[in-house]
């Protein structure tokens, strides 16, 4: 029997660039990341409080850019982005509109 871990977020893919907050997370927290298409698992520091149910950039993601959530792209970086960093509307741009 294999020992299950607790995450603190979760990606959809390794392709991913955010991930899902599990709990509410604190700024300057190791989040502890796991990725539903494999076993591999991410640690990453944020910058910024993330409440349950929303997203932080697992990478640095530069103005203009594609932001990739379910291995697809789910909007626009507004401005640079920094890993670890509150991933919204205050950020992104969305292309389902």
């Amino acid at each position: 029997m294999s020992k299950q871990i607790a995450v603190d977020a979760l990606a959809h893919s390794r392709l991913d660039h955010v991930a899902v907050a599990v709990r509410d997370l604190k700024s300057h927290q190791v989040a502890l990341v796991g990725f539903l298409d494999s076993d591999l698992k991410a640690r990453v520091e944020l910058i910024s409080d993330i409440p349950l149910g929303h997203k932080f950039a697992l990478k640095d993601l530069a103005s203009g850019s594609d932001v990739l959530e379910y291995g697809q792209c789910i909007g626009t970086a507004i401005r640079d982005i920094k890993m670890g960093e509150h991933v919204h509307v205050h950020n992104i741009r969305s292309k389902r509109w």
